[in-house]
């Protein structure tokens, strides 16, 4: 795979997809950041050990700044932190939107010279994770879909104005998976049964199925691989 001492930045690594995906590069000997909105990582239990830590609040511009000017090189980034504000009090269409699709351009934007320093023989990679909302309406959420759905061509643009500095961009698609932030509907046997009823493989998702895409698009795998979208979803979308 070519990424052992890869450098790599998990965004929301504290747990879900992110902390899986995080495991998975210190696994093939990755040095991983990741990032979570709290003042410190004893905040978050489900935090990868062996990964540094550092605050990043996805609607603070200085926040982003502070975190890309911390490297001078960077093999691998993962656009993963993002959110619906949570079932009970879900955020407005603009804070989606700033969290969801601006936050991934700035920071990526931010990191684009540390990105361009990557030694690895398959060039530097973003990952961006969007979601198989991404691809069918909902009546849920609607300003995470729209960022989700933009995340798709952003990868696009990225992956066309990066590739002359030898940056590769792609998009992974998850489908339903219980995490901290889909708890209230993983929790929720009605909808758990539903969603499981309406994927080809009868069953959600797992964190760990999402890393290991992600792990492949950055690796040496994928090396002619860009602008692409890949999703995950155990067959959910091609039904809508």
């Amino acid at each position: 795979m070519n990424l052992e001492g890869a450098c790599v930045l998990v965004t929301g690594g504290t747990s879900g997809i992110g902390a899986a995906t995080a495991r998975a590069f210190l696994d093939v000997g990755a040095t991983v950041t990741i990032t979570g909105t709290r003042e410190g990582v004893d905040a978050y239990p489900e935090a990868p050990k062996g990964a540094k830590y550092v605050q990043l609040r996805l609607q603070q511009r200085e926040d982003i700044q502070r975190v890309a000017a911390a490297f001078d090189r960077l093999d691998v980034l993962v656009n993963n932190a993002g959110g619906t504000g949570g079932a009970a009090e879900p955020f407005d269409f603009d804070t989606a939107v700033t969290v969801n699709l601006n936050a991934v351009y700035h920071l990526t934007d931010r990191l684009t010279g540390a990105l361009a320093a990557s030694q690895l023989p398959q060039g530097a990679s973003v990952v961006n994770i969007a979601s198989e909302m991404s691809l069918f309406g909902s009546p849920w959420f609607p300003g995470y879909g729209a960022a989700k759905a933009a995340i798709v061509q952003l990868t696009r643009t990225f992956a066309v104005s990066l590739a002359p500095q030898g940056i590769r961009v792609n998009a992974l698609l998850p489908g339903s998976v219980p995490t901290p932030m889909t708890a209230a509907f993983a929790n929720d046997p009605e909808v758990n049964r539903m969603v499981a009823d309406k994927t080809p493989l009868h069953r959600w998702g797992t964190p760990a199925e999402m890393a290991g895409p992600i792990l492949f698009l950055a690796s040496s795998m994928a090396s002619f691989v860009t602008g692409h979208t890949l999703v995950s979803d155990g067959g959910y979308s091609i039904q809508e």
